[in-house]
């Protein structure tokens, strides 16, 4: 059986157009560069000419021009050494960016009552991940994140749906929060574990199945998994992921660090400790 397959308003499809299309770091990276040093050949020119005020009336532009280019192929270095603090100013600008925002959604990261939360419940620290169960790197990322909880007894892990693989990710996420709904947060958990483990294509039916094997009055999972909280759920996480500039899976939020793909276990245990320091 499939879950609302092919039904979802032309609104939940584009979102999820948005994110696919999202831009990917390099090619981000390359048209930022590019910017910059045009930036920087405009900010060097004026700094040299500026410097040369002071005998603005003996020296045409012509004499000018001809300085700022002897003095550049006479120290080529410094635009290098320019750049590169440029580009550090940048990357501290845009961290600090990032923290101020994932302060202001903290609510929303941590308190989501529709999200599953695995390890202890009442943990000094939380690690939120945005996740799709058609995600090869999310299924590589899942062991991590079970070290991390049966290794830290004060971690809270919070999982949040972010089906941008198509709609058969649509449809395992709607399972996956109806299964909280229907048989609590335990048995959400090891489904999300189980359907992480599975092999091939997730979608609405797959979900079913796994669910089915654990029990699941599946009639009724389907019933909850249809109904318009859960897709609200969906709407809350893929809005809340855009405004973080999270636009793939999997995504790591601890304190105030925000991790894309998957890092691996010590880089997510060193941001941990970082944040009960």
């Amino acid at each position: 059986m499939v879950v609302n397959q092919g039904d979802e308003p032309h609104e939940f499809r584009d979102r999820m157009i948005l994110m696919q299309r999202a831009p990917s770091g390099g090619r981000v990276r390359s048209k930022l560069v590019g910017r910059k040093l045009g930036y920087l050949a405009g900010l060097l020119f004026g700094t040299i000419a500026s410097a040369s005020n002071s005998h603005a009336e003996q020296i045409d532009r012509g004499q000018i021009q001809t300085i700022i280019r002897e003095y550049i192929l006479e120290n080529p270095q410094i635009i290098e050494e320019a750049l590169t603090q440029l580009q550090l100013r940048a990357q501290k600008a845009e961290a600090e960016a990032k923290s101020a925002a994932l302060l202001a959604e903290r609510s929303a990261l941590l308190e989501s009552k529709g999200d599953i939360v695995m390890g202890n419940p009442n943990g000094d620290v939380s690690l939120v991940e945005f996740f799709d169960f058609n995600c090869g790197y999310c299924k590589r990322a899942a062991p991590d994140v079970a070290a991390l909880v049966a290794g830290d007894p004060k971690l809270r892990v919070v999982l949040k749906d972010l089906p941008v693989l198509g709609p058969g990710s649509v449809e395992a996420a709607k399972v996956g929060l109806a299964v909280k709904q229907v048989a609590g947060e335990t048995t959400a958990g090891e489904f999300h574990k189980r359907l992480m483990d599975s092999r091939g294509r997730i979608d609405g039916s797959r979900a079913l199945q796994v669910a089915g094997k654990l029990g699941i009055d599946t009639q009724r999972l389907k019933s909850v998994a249809a109904t318009k909280e859960i897709e609200v759920q969906i709407y809350t996480n893929l809005d809340l992921a855009q405004r973080l500039g999270v636009t793939g899976t999997p995504s790591f939020v601890v304190g105030n660090q925000l991790m894309v793909g998957a890092v691996g276990q010590k880089p997510l245990e060193e941001a941990i400790r970082a944040t009960r320091k």
